[in-house]
C-alpha cells in the first residue's frame, strides 16, 4: 500500500529535512506534493533524485493526499491543519500550535506509540518541540526502570531551530566580526556569534521563557504528569544540533552502569560513552545522523538515586522532520490509516 504525502512548508529547513528523510526511509509514498506560500508557487525543492515544483498551499485540495506533515509555523497550522483534517487528510504538524491539546496526540514513537490511535478525535496529531523530543527518548527507559522523580535540564540549542534566517544571523555576524564589521542583532536579542543567549521565545510572568514552559508541559505530557521538570533553554553559536546537561533524580535505585546498558539497548539512542579525551559526543557530530546520542553518563553524589547525562541530537531531524516521518510510519505499520484512492 503506498500513500499520497503533502509537506507543507517544502521551501523552509524542516520542511526540505522531512523531503529529504522520506526519501532516505523509503517510505512507501505513491506521490510526494511540496506546498508553500503562493510567493514560492513553482519554485524546485529536491526530494531524492527527482525535483518537485512547490504548489500553492492555500489552493490546495487536501482530499487529494492521505497525510500531511506541516512544517511552516503556528499560523499555518491553525489555519489550514484542520481544513487538511476535515478534508480527511491525517495532519501531523511540527509547530507548537497544537501540542497541548487534549484532544490531539503529542507523539515521540520511541516512547508513547501507544497514545497514536487518540488521533481520530481531530485526525491531527501533534509534534514535541526540538528540545523535548531528544530529552523525552533518553528519559523513556530510565523512567522504566527507576522511576524519574525530577529533572533539571540546561539545553544548549542550534541557531537552526529559530529558523534559517537565524542561521543567516550566526554566519553573517562571525564573518563581520573578522573584519571588524558588527552588525545589530535582527533574530537574537544580543550578539549570538561568539556568544550564548539565555532567552529563547517570550518571556512568562513567572521569569521562565515560553521554550522552557514547552519542555515542562511536554514532557508531563508525553512521559509522565508526576514529573517536575525545571529547564533552563541556552541558544549558542552552534549551526545544527541541540546538546542538553540533564541531572535526573529516580525514586529507585539506579547505577550508572546499568543506565548504560539501559540505553544501548533503548529504541532510537545511541550511547558513546568513554571515560577519556573525546570520548562523548558533540553536536558537529550528530548532524545527518537519525539517533539521539548519549554521553557522559555518571552518579550525581549529591542526591539520593541521582544520575547525570549528556544528550545531543540533529534538531532537524529527530527534533522535527524525522520524528514527524516516524510518525507517519507508525500509522501504517500499525493499520491506523489507509490509502484513500
Amino acid at each position: 500500500m503506498e500513500f499520497r504525502v503533502a509537506v507543507v512548508g517544502a521551501t523552509g529547513m524542516v520542511g526540505q529535512e522531512v523531503l529529504a528523510i522520506l526519501s532516505e526511509r523509503l517510505f512507501p509514498a505513491k506521490e510526494v506534493i511540496a506546498l508553500a506560500s503562493r510567493s514560492s508557487q513553482g519554485r524546485e525543492v529536491s526530494f531524492g533524485d527527482k525535483t518537485l515544483k512547490c504548489q500553492d498551499l492555500a489552493q490546495f485540495d487536501f482530499s487529494k493526499a492521505d497525510i500531511a506533515i506541516f512544517a511552516a509555523g503556528g499560523s499555518i497550522s491553525e489555519e489550514f491543519g484542520p481544513k487538511a483534517a476535515k478534508a480527511g487528510c491525517v495532519v501531523i504538524d511540527n509547530s507548537s500550535h497544537f501540542r497541548l491539546d487534549p484532544d490531539v496526540p503529542l507523539i515521540v514513537p520511541e516512547v508513547n506509540p501507544d497514545a497514536v490511535r487518540g488521533f481520530k478525535k481531530k485526525n491531527i496529531i501533534a509534534n514535541p518541540n526540538c528540545s523535548t523530543a531528544q530529552l523525552v527518548v533518553a528519559l523513556k527507559p530510565l523512567h522504566d526502570r527507576a522511576k524519574i522523580k525530577r529533572v533539571v535540564v540546561s539545553t544548549y540549542q542550534s541557531v537552526s531551530g529559530a529558523g534559517r534566517e537565524a542561521a543567516d544571523e550566526l554566519f553573517t555576524q562571525t564573518k563581520g566580526i573578522f573584519v571588524n564589521d558588527h552588525p545589530d542583532p535582527e533574530r537574537f536579542t544580543k550578539q549570538i556569534a561568539f556568544n550564548v543567549i539565555p532567552h529563547i521565545d517570550v518571556f512568562l510572568d513567572d521569569g521562565s521563557t515560553k521554550e522552557e514552559f514547552k519542555m515542562v508541559a511536554e514532557t508531563k505530557k508525553i512521559l509522565d504528569p508526576s514529573i517536575k521538570l525545571n529547564a533552563t533553554a541556552v541558544r549558542v553559536p552552534v549551526f545544527v544540533g541541540h546538546s542538553e546537561a540533564v541531572n535526573i533524580e529516580f525514586e529507585n535505585e539506579i547505577t550508572d552502569d546499568e543506565a548504560r546498558d539501559i540505553l544501548r539497548e533503548a529504541p532510537g539512542c545511541m550511547v558513546i560513552d568513554k571515560r577519556e579525551d573525546g570520548g562523548y559526543i558533540t553536536p558537529v557530530e550528530c548532524v545527518g545522523d537519525f539517533a539521539t546520542f548519549i554521553s557522559r553518563i555518571r552518579v550525581d553524589p549529591t542526591v539520593e538515586n541521582g544520575l547525570n547525562i549528556w544528550v545531543v541530537s540533529d534538531n532537524l531531524r529527530k527534533g522535527a522532520a524525522l520524528n514527524a516521518v516516524q510518525i507517519a510510519e507508525l500509522l501504517i505499520n500499525r493499520n491506523l490509516i489507509e490509502d484513500r484512492s
